[in-house]
């Protein structure tokens, strides 16, 4: 913890230069997500990064966040060798940490003490692709600077085949097709996505594997990797994933059943993930869908 009286010689300097000369033990980049965060004070109120000194400011800035270690987990493991760890992702976990603050458990903090490359560094630290936190399922982590671009490179050239499988609002029709809209970020909403002709191409092949009370059970297979992609084009289509409270319809109770209103689950599961390893042969990893998955998939 940084508490002190901002002395005559430093009236008119910047908070986040000041800040780095009296705590030259931490980065500049994760001092200025003490100040994104609003973890530095002056006068007991948070002040942005470019904030002038003046005369009898008080500056309080809380360092606990950059000392602070995620908590361990243990993460089911799929597969394992010196190169690469698939893990079967729970929902609820982060791929990674959004900043340079990295206090959450997430697959990146569960992988960490098996890196095997010094060059691997950061809160992203051997994470080849993510799934969103309320998505469960297959994710493949490197080891070595090395594997990671050689696994990075297959999916953006899209070499990697994706299955998911989604619980959506209602029954598409046909039965199976191919959804060919871009996707562009929302303006109205800048964390979000929507389909918009100003878009990056975007497409997903969906199949009805069975249909169920009020909605079907999919599997979905992403043909490009857009943020959000899934989920964007089920609502685009008008059958939303069950659970997705950013892209799904919040629809009245008689539009949905109560079983689906109950349940805080978003229904989409990174089925498998088949890839070519350094090995040079192609590798197929799957993992089962959760218990909550199965119950509501149930006819």
């Amino acid at each position: 913890m940084l508490d002190v009286q901002v002395a005559v010689s430093d009236i008119g300097q910047r908070a986040d230069v000041y800040i780095a000369e009296k705590l030259p033990e931490f980065t500049r980049s994760s001092l200025g997500e003490l100040f994104r965060q609003g973890f530095v004070l002056v006068n007991a109120k948070p002040i942005k990064a470019s904030y002038k000194l003046k005369r009898h400011d008080r500056l309080q800035a809380n360092t606990s966040p950059l000392t602070t270690r995620p908590v361990k987990i243990d993460l089911p493991v799929l597969y394992e060798d010196g190169n690469v760890i698939v893990i079967d992702k729970p929902a609820g976990i982060l791929t990674h940490s959004k900043g340079t603050l990295n206090t959450e458990a997430t697959v990146a903090s569960f992988i960490k003490p098996k890196l095997t490359d010094k060059n691997l560094k950061g809160n992203r630290a051997g994470i080849v692709h993510r799934l969103d936190r309320a998505t469960s399922g297959v994710i493949i982590a490197a080891k070595k600077e090395s594997v990671l671009q050689w696994l990075q490179k297959q999916f953006s050239t899209r070499k990697v085949k994706k299955i998911y499988e989604a619980i959506v609002e209602g029954v598409p029709q046909p039965a199976e097709a191919i959804i060919d809209a871009p996707i562009e970020r929302n303006p109205k909403r800048p964390q979000s996505f929507r389909v918009g002709a100003g878009g990056r191409p975007a497409k997903t092949r969906y199949k009805i594997l069975t249909t169920i009370s009020q909605g079907a059970l999919l599997e979905l297979q992403p043909l490009t990797g857009r943020t959000h992609q899934l989920r964007v084009h089920m609502k685009y289509i008008g059958h939303p994933i069950i659970g997705d409270h950013v892209y799904g319809k919040h629809g009245s109770p008689a539009k949905i059943s109560p079983r689906f209103q109950a349940d805080k689950h978003l229904y989409l599961h990174a089925k498998s993930l088949e890839l070519i390893l350094t090995d040079g042969r192609k590798h197929l990893f799957e993992a089962p869908e959760p218990n909550y998955f199965k119950m509501l998939a149930q006819p």
